[in-house]
């Protein structure tokens, strides 16, 4: 489900909140951010690192500052990151409600070299089947609230849970970036819309099998789809990245507003 480069490069903690409010919302503790009237939304999922700055934060700099991982305060070893809560702040200004739910229950990875963490035991308590079942009650409360279009988009882990609600018709479009192993047959499911956005150095989904799949998708004449390889970035490169690196930053923005100009074609 996931290779040792889903765990390299841990995302932003920071100690200061995105211009959202975390709530209860689909049975799931979710960051919510943008127009709270608007019936288009975009549902975040994230890689293992989790969806909370913050809570990381929190455990990173109590947890581990000992332990000798971080130096200084734990924001200013991670300031050159980025965060999910920033991306979904940056979607919403497009017009959308966004929701970020904690599908880990606070039980993100945060330091995958511990030698303590058990990794398979992680993976079965997290699994991404059990991700996709989560995240339909999601769907349902923003259905709820009058939404009438749903676009998901999903990193790593979250990736794979994003292909397979693309299997049905409660989302209308889909974003899949450096996913988990994503299979053939989940591929043959999909059902909407889906680009999906690679890395040319990842194990885990190789730029050779991504562009497979886009041929496989490309039969599917009832809807569209797309297949990105970016060059000389790794898996992760689209939210994990050194914001002094000119080149990463720009990698970075570029995949992000391909996701975003995806749903502006396809949610609405």
């Amino acid at each position: 489900m996931s290779s040792s480069q889903c765990f390299e490069n841990p995302p932003t903690l920071s100690s200061t909140c995105g211009a959202g409010t975390v709530q209860e919302f689909g049975g799931l503790q979710t960051y919510i951010t943008g127009s709270p009237d608007s019936k288009l939304a975009i549902l975040l999922i994230s890689d293992v690192f989790g969806t909370n700055p913050s809570y990381l934060c929190f455990l990173l700099h109590y947890n581990m500052h000992d332990q000798g991982f971080l130096h200084n305060t734990c924001t200013s070893c991670w300031e050159k990151l980025t965060t999910s809560w920033k991306l979904a702040d940056k979607v919403a200004s497009a017009g959308y409600l966004v929701v970020v739910p904690d599908f880990f229950y606070g039980d993100p990875i945060i330091n995958f070299n511990d030698p303590t963490f058990d990794r398979d035991s992680w993976r079965k308590t997290h699994n991404t089947d059990k991700g996709y079942e989560d995240a339909k009650p999601v769907l349902t409360a923003l259905k709820s609230r009058g939404v009438s279009a749903i676009g998901a988009a999903g990193f790593c882990w979250g990736g794979k849970v994003v292909a397979k609600l693309a299997s049905s018709t409660d989302i209308q479009a889909a974003v899949v970036l450096h996913p988990g192993k994503i299979t053939e047959d989940e591929i043959d499911d999909v059902k909407v819309p889906i680009a999906i956005l690679g890395a040319e150095i990842d194990h885990t989904s190789p730029p050779e099998q991504l562009k497979e799949f886009g041929k496989k998708l490309s039969e599917k004449s009832e809807f569209d789809s797309f297949v990105k390889i970016f060059p000389g970035v790794a898996h992760g490169w689209s939210v994990r990245y050194n914001l002094e690196d000119e080149s990463a930053v720009k990698s970075a923005e570029e995949a992000q507003l391909d996701m975003l100009n995806w749903f502006t074609k396809y949610v609405k």
